[in-house]
């Protein structure tokens, strides 16, 4: 199996630009050139790219756009920009993002990094990752970078990635520049409806630009299906399933029509479905009976903006399994993911090329 060459293309261009926590904007000038160049109508506000087709109405779906990385804090000083962007002065250690991050900190030594303008894109030099660490003073993570002295507090330094194809797998920074790949493709078959691409999701904010547009232009009632990558231990236990599935995260419940509506796509197109709440549940009872602490159910976009809006806002989400979470070595199965592309065309009444 693999994927569509156009598909294949516009991954392979998106991955190579930098889209750093907070630090978007350039990236949102390269994804509304790819979508005007497909037909769709794009607006930008404030954290959001709007792409929308002749029948904006019809189906919404929804993918955030910034990826991990790092952002100089004084000199020669650099700080994740998650955690920076979101304001958290220190790590709590109460959430997925968090937990992960303090299991793979030792990960990132020795990768190749790159500076830029957050609102050009224009290059500032590289270098790379030469430690990384929790400081115990400030309790939050430090890196500690060679060929980077000459940058000034406020500038992103984005991970060097490119798209790699290994034993039937896709590999790179792929949270969440594959998704987003997916629904700027879906334009290139005919979609008719909107696509939201939203900033700062990795930062815990994107709910918050996502639901103020609905609040100026939405309907009395809205239906959006939020579109991600989900973390797994390792390929045996990601390629359990094909999609991933949620009844609900952390933070609310999810429409039950909507989510029923992605399993019986995925019946009908012969296609393995699992829901995390129940997989991390499972997992719960087990940590628990050994005496260990349970896992987070995850806070996702969907679950935030249900949370927030007071019933304006409902939906559900649609998720790709892979393992490498946060890492550049990050991989998705390729029959998983063209499975993603056949369900979401399923949904939208096109037929893939």
């Amino acid at each position: 199996m693999t994927l569509p060459a156009p598909l294949l293309d516009i991954i392979k261009s998106l991955i190579r630009s930098p889209s750093v926590v907070g630090a978007e904007h350039s990236f949102f000038r390269v994804l509304q050139r790819e979508l005007e160049d497909r037909g769709a109508k794009v607006t930008w506000y404030e954290g959001l790219l709007v792409a929308q087709g002749s029948e904006p109405e019809s189906l919404m779906f929804s993918a955030h756009i910034d990826r991990h990385g790092l952002i100089c804090t004084g000199p020669n000083e650099f700080q994740y920009a998650a955690f920076v962007c979101g304001g958290r002065s220190d790590l709590l250690g109460n959430s997925v993002s968090e937990e992960l991050m303090l299991q793979i900190v030792d990960r990132f030594v020795s990768e190749g990094v790159f500076a830029y303008d957050p609102w050009s894109g224009a290059y500032r030099g590289q270098g790379s990752i030469r430690n990384a660490y929790i400081c115990p003073y400030r309790n939050n993570l430090i890196f500690e970078l060679d060929g980077m002295s000459h940058l000034v507090a406020g500038t992103p330094v984005a991970f060097q990635d490119k798209l790699r194809i290994l034993q039937g797998r896709l590999y790179g920074q792929l949270d969440n520049v594959l998704t987003a790949a997916v629904l700027v493709y879906l334009f290139e078959l005919g979609f008719r409806g909107t696509a939201f691409f939203t900033a700062q999701e990795e930062a815990g904010r994107s709910w918050r630009y996502l639901l103020e547009w609905f609040r100026r232009f939405g309907g009395s009632t809205n239906q959006l299906v939020v579109v991600d990558t989900s973390p797994y231990p390792d390929i045996a236990a990601a390629n359990e399933q094909q999609l991933v599935l949620r009844h609900k995260d952390a933070n609310a419940g999810f429409n039950r029509d909507l989510t029923q509506a992605l399993v019986t796509g995925c019946e009908q197109l012969g296609l393995s479905y699992r829901f995390k709440d129940e997989y991390i549940e499972d997992n719960n009872r087990r940590l628990v009976a050994a005496g260990l602490s349970p896992k987070s159910l995850g806070s996702t976009e969907m679950g935030r903006i249900v949370a927030a809006s007071g019933g304006l806002v409902d939906g559900t989400t649609l998720q790709i399994p892979t393992t490498g979470y946060h890492t550049m070595d990050e991989s998705a199965d390729l029959d998983n993911c063209m499975a993603f592309v056949q369900l979401l065309c399923k949904l939208a009444g096109l037929s893939i090329d």
